[in-house]
This record gives structure tokens, C-alpha cells and sequence, in this order.
């Protein structure tokens, strides 16, 4: 029985698979493609995630494609907006009709004697094993476990009377109104909840045993406003995501530069928004640097009003155990809740779950260094895509998704069937993401790792990467063989 074969094999669409595929229609009008999609939907992060309030972390003027301008009045948008952006691109573009939903990955093994992947998926409708080969397999499936989120072994937790609930597996029919809600945690998810959820609980207390830096900023961008009313939508949109990107950058690296100075303006930004006498040093003083770890985006300073109305509280402080009817402290307190929801990070996953082999043997994914960030030593043919810690994910998605058409393309104008980075002959290993957040740590033990210089050291940085890495540079280098 013949095996189907593309070109080019994509899994995932989310923001990362979409973006690819449209990129190669554009670069690669030659190369076949298809997407396989394990779940029922596009959209990824965003079809995943149902919490209330789920919204970006970053300007839509970035987190949407360069290629199709975000057009709303929101810069800071709701997770169904997101979603609904992602179909319509994939719609317009016509890469929708390239998609196999409810086809999630299994394995994928490489073949030198014939230079093409062998990808067996499981189909979701009837559970039977379904084989592609390709000769580029190029994986848009995030880092994270998409099955279940991270929650410690809380004492006590089955004792409960209430319902448990972890953001990644929000239940449509969680009635909240009126209720006593703990949300245990201090980042990003928790950050977003605490507002969304007091708008109808009776009170909301977010529960963390240590502070996170929290910035304040408007929910629609004044100046893409005034842009957009003022020029031409084909030169609002890049001045509108340039001041963005220029922005974000030099507050990272002045963050970076002058720690001490960042916090006392993260500080005064705070203090602005609550009570005079808030114990700020206690719930809003972090023990670390900033970009450490990310900073929390808090659009129109929700979050702050919630607290600021007695709708919601922070108490910072260790679980000693829970019971029936809610949360023993460490300190002695006791916090009643009727519904506890552990915000408590994710689980990492490397290029979504999938097992790689090369000629018969198992990659080891940990043990396995980074090309440019995009590709792994000694294995053929493979690209994967990561986004930066301190910016947008699509701004890095789309530098790989057009770095990986100039490869193919390259290629394919040599005659040249391989390309496989070398494993780096310096010494020197460090992690790809340098933050000290406990979704990161845990995950180094499933990412690949890093190299201490280029080509194989990614550099959580736009602009050099856009200037000098994956944007304006050569694919023949001494990091990569071709055959």
C-alpha cells in the first residue's frame, strides 16, 4: 500500500502552524504541505484554554502575523478574539483546507537512505494509527503538555468538599457566583482570573507563597489608535508594531542594565493603584530581579481595582495543608473557600510529545543542543519553533517559519536532499530559556539545551536575531552539514 507524501510536514495549528503554512504558500508556492492537528480545532494555546478572562500577554501589534495586521481596538485581546483571528487567517489564506484535525503524533523516524520522515498519528475519529512521509518535518506545537497542567501535592487536597479546578482544565459548568474562591499562585493565569472572577464571586483571594513583578498598562494602545486615523492602514501597521517591538526592547534590556532602578519604578507603579498603607513590601516586593522571571501585564490595571474595591485579596504565605472546608497557612491563618483553583504553572513538553528517531535511533531530546534555536544536533531535516521570554511568540514564530523557507528553498535550488546540524564541538551547555520560574526549571529537564556561542546560542532578542541570525544571514554554515 502506498504512504501519502508531502513536502513539507507541519504539526500544529496554533498561531506557530498557521503562520508557517501561510509563510510557505508565500516563499515555497512549489512545496506540498499538510498540517495535522491533534486536536478538533485551530487555535492551540488559544481553542486550549478557557479560563475567564484569558487574554494575550503581549501588543496584538506583535502576537499578530506581520503579513495580516490586527485591525481591533484592543491591543490586549481576549483569548476569543485570538482564536477567531488564527481561523480567519487560515481561512483567508486558503491553509485551512490543508488541516487534518484529531491527528495527534506519535513518532516520526528518519530515513537517510531515503532522506524523508516516516510520521505515524493517531486519528482521534476511530483510534487507528495513520502514516505520512515527508521530506521536512517541521514542528509548530509549542512547549507545553497539552494533556495536564502542573499542580504540587498539596496535604490534604483530596479532603476537599469544594471543587478543585486547574486553569488548563477549566469546566464549562463551574458556577462561581457568589462563592469563596482561593486562586493559588501569583503568575500570569492567576493575575488574569483574580479580576475576571470577582466581577460575580463573592470574594476572590489569590494565594502565593512569593510576589511577581506586576506592570500596569492600557488595554488599547493610543497611539495605534491615533495612527490608524491618521495614515494609511499599509503604514500604520508597521509603524504601529515597530514603536511596539522598540518599546519592549529597550524596557527589557534597561530592566536588564539597571535592575535596582526598574523595581522602584515597578514599585511606584503599584503603589499608584492601591490604598495608602498597603503592605506592598509583603505582596508586591519580589525577592529577584526583574525579567528574572516574566513580568505579569495587568491591562487597565484590572487586577488592582479588584483589590482596591475589596473585591478581591492577596495573601502571601505557605499551604500547610487543606481541608475539608479550605486552606490551613503556615502562619496559622485560615482561608474558607467553596472553589480552588490551582494556577499553578504548566508542564513543558518538547516538539509535542513526539518520538524522534534517526536511522533507528531514539533522539534524546534533553541531551540534544539547539542550532539557532530551531533545530536540533544530528537530527535531519527538522525545524521546530519556540517563541522569546521577553517578547512576543510570533515575532520569533515568524523569523523560523521564514528562516525554514530559505532553507528549503536553498536546497531545493542546490539539488541538496539533507541538512542536519552538527552536534557544537565547544564546551558549554546551558538552557533555552534563562529564567528562574518553575515551569522553566522543571522543563529543562525535557528541552533541549543551548550552546554558549552562535550558531548554536539563541538570544531571547528580536532585533539581533531579525538583524543577524535568522532573518538576514547564510544557511550554509559551519553548524550545518548539507549532503
Amino acid at each position: 500500500m502506498s504512504v501519502e507524501h508531502v513536502d513539507v510536514l507541519i504539526v500544529g495549528a496554533g498561531v506557530s502552524g498557521v503562520g508557517a503554512a501561510c509563510h510557505l504558500q508565500k516563499y515555497c508556492p512549489a512545496t506540498t504541505f499538510t498540517i495535522l492537528e491533534g486536536r478538533e480545532a485551530i487555535g492551540g494555546t488559544w481553542d486550549l484554554f478557557r479560563y475567564p478572562g484569558i487574554r494575550s500577554d503581549s501588543d496584538m501589534s506583535t502576537l499578530g502575523y506581520s503579513f495580516r495586521p490586527w485591525d481591533r481596538a484592543k491591543s490586549i485581546a481576549g483569548g476569543a478574539e485570538i482564536r477567531s483571528y488564527v481561523a480567519d487567517t487560515a481561512a483567508e489564506h486558503g491553509v485551512d483546507r490543508h488541516i487534518r484535525f484529531g491527528h495527534r503524533v506519535i513518532d516520526a523516524n528518519w530515513s537517510s537512505d531515503d532522506a524523508r520522515w516516516t510520521v505515524r498519528a493517531r486519528r482521534a475519529s476511530d483510534g487507528e494509527e495513520v502514516e505520512i512521509t515527508c521530506s521536512f518535518l517541521f514542528s509548530c506545537t509549542g512547549y507545553y503538555d497539552y494533556e495536564q497542567g502542573f499542580t504540587p501535592d498539596f496535604r490534604g487536597i483530596d479532603r476537599f468538599s469544594g471543587q478543585v479546578v486547574h486553569p488548563q482544565l477549566w469546566p464549562e459548568d463551574l458556577d462561581y457566583a457568589g462563592k469563596r474562591v482561593v486562586v493559588i499562585g501569583s503568575g500570569a493565569t492567576a493575575v488574569t482570573l483574580v479580576p475576571a472572577m470577582a466581577e460575580t464571586a463573592g470574594h476572590v483571594t489569590m494565594l502565593q507563597r512569593s510576589p511577581t513583578y506586576l506592570v500596569s498598562r492600557p488595554g488599547t494602545d493610543p497611539f495605534a489608535v491615533r495612527m490608524r486615523r491618521s495614515v494609511s492602514g499599509s503604514l500604520a501597521h508597521p509603524l504601529v508594531r515597530w514603536k511596539s517591538i522598540a518599546t519592549n526592547f529597550y524596557a527589557y534590556q534597561k530592566a536588564r542594565r539597571a535592575p535596582e532602578r526598574t523595581k522602584a519604578l515597578l514599585r511606584n507603579g503599584v503603589e499608584m493603584q492601591l490604598p495608602d498603607g498597603y503592605d506592598i513590601d509583603t505582596h508586591f516586593t519580589p525577592r529577584y530581579n526583574p525579567w528574572d522571571q516574566r513580568l505579569c501585564l495587568v491591562p487597565d490595571g484590572d487586577f488592582f481595582t479588584a483589590v482596591r474595591e475589596g473585591r478581591a485579596s492577596v495573601v502571601t504565605d505557605h499551604i500547610h495543608a487543606i481541608s475539608d472546608t479550605g486552606i490551613a497557612l503556615r502562619s496559622g491563618d485560615f482561608l474558607e473557600a467553596d472553589v480552588i483553583v490551582t494556577a499553578t504553572g504548566l508542564n513543558m513538553l518538547a516538539v509535542g510529545g513526539m518520538h524522534l528517531t534517526v536511522d533507528g535511533t531514539k533522539v534524546n531530546i534533553p541531551e540534544a543542543v539547539a542550532y539557532k534555536g530551531m533545530m536540533l544536533s544530528e537530527v535531519p531535516n527538522f525545524a521546530f519553533t519556540i517563541g522569546y521570554i521577553n517578547s512576543s511568540w510570533t515575532l520569533r514564530a515568524e523569523l523560523v517559519a521564514r528562516y525554514v523557507c530559505h532553507l528549503l528553498n536553498h536546497m531545493r535550488r542546490r539539488g541538496l536532499r539533507t541538512c542536519m546540524p552538527l552536534r557544537p564541538k565547544t564546551a558549554g551547555r546551558a538552557p533555552l530559556f534563562n529564567l528562574t520560574s518553575g515551569y522553566a526549571q522543571r522543563g529543562d529537564a525535557v528541552m533541549p539545551k543551548q550552546g554558549g556561542a552562535a550558531p548554536w546560542r539563541m538570544h531571547h532578542n528580536f532585533l539581533r536575531e531579525w538583524l543577524f541570525t535568522l532573518r538576514r544571514t547564510k544557511v550554509h554554515d559551519s553548524g550545518v552539514r548539507f549532503s
